[in-house]
């Protein structure tokens, strides 16, 4: 029998969709998308993937799926993301190789530290591991580029900035890079479908978050970073290998904004093919 499409994971009561797509028979990749992006975000990655023989799995994540938005800030804390994307692990059946990018990439690292045994590569985008960017907080300007995290602890006026076409948090997304496709599909599926309040309580809850962030991580791992990017110094980046004991790889692409996998996709996608096929 070919194996079954996953469309779904039922997980802690909360259930998430996923976009399973490329050959049935394909190496699995779990992609795991950032704020304020869900999993159709990572389309154009997917199909150079596909086309060098990976299944991919986009998992649209807690806070994003319709099924799966808890109300509570205290609800999106490190561990129970990883949790989430253990369960489409589980239900692979598998081991994979994990891509994440921006807040995904956090919880890819969290993922590969915590499950080394279900993970067979790790490709972080843009985010380094979250321990060494606390790190560059307080010995870099990543602080002050930082600021936008302190301000998404507030109740409500984050909402009301981010929902406000033309308002300030669009202005904010511009100049990071988004264009104005990127702009109107952050109006459709984060705004318009209500992901937009369960995207920030994964800021809402760093705190809590803040003790698993200190693992180390055992598989192969490259991390990916663009120096084009407006929220990301390269302090990060070069305090990583301090909390990777896999093979490693550092991989910078020159003039690229914070969003690499829509602006870059070619080029993103060869990274990870490389580092699949590196194990």
């Amino acid at each position: 029998m070919e194996p079954a499409r996953i469309s779904r994971v039922d997980h802690a009561g909360l259930t998430f969709d996923v976009i399973d797509s490329g050959p049935l028979d394909g190496v699995p990749v779990v992609l795991l998308h950032g704020f304020p992006q869900r999993a159709t975000s990572w389309a154009a990655v997917s199909e150079h993937l596909h086309a060098a023989g990976l299944r991919t799995y986009a998992l649209d994540q807690r806070g994003y799926s319709p099924g799966a938005r808890p109300l509570s800030r205290f609800a999106y804390g490190i561990d129970e993301l990883v949790a989430d994307a253990k369960a489409l692990v589980d239900e692979i059946g598998t081991p994979v190789h994990v891509v994440g990018h921006d807040w995904g990439s956090a919880v890819a690292w969290a993922v590969a530290a915590a499950h080394p045994a279900d993970v067979l590569s790790l490709t972080a985008v843009s985010v380094a591991h979250p321990a060494a960017f606390m790190r560059s907080m307080v010995s870099s300007s990543q602080l002050l580029k930082s600021y936008y995290m302190l301000v998404f602890q507030l109740p409500v006026l984050p909402e009301r900035m981010l929902s406000r076409r033309g308002g300030l948090g669009e202005r904010i997304l511009r100049a990071s890079g988004m264009d104005s496709r990127m702009i109107e599909t952050f109006r459709d599926e984060i705004v318009a479908d209500g992901a937009l309040r369960g995207g920030l309580g994964y800021y809402r809850s760093i705190v809590r978050s803040a003790g698993s962030f200190g693992r180390t991580v055992p598989v192969p791992t490259t991390y990916v970073w663009s120096d084009g990017d407006t929220a990301l110094v390269r302090r990060g980046a070069d305090l990583t290998p301090q909390f990777v004991t896999g093979p490693y790889e550092l991989e910078v692409i020159a003039g690229a904004t914070h969003w690499i996998p829509d602006q870059h996709p070619a080029e993103l996608a060869d990274i990870v093919v490389r580092r699949v096929g590196s194990v």
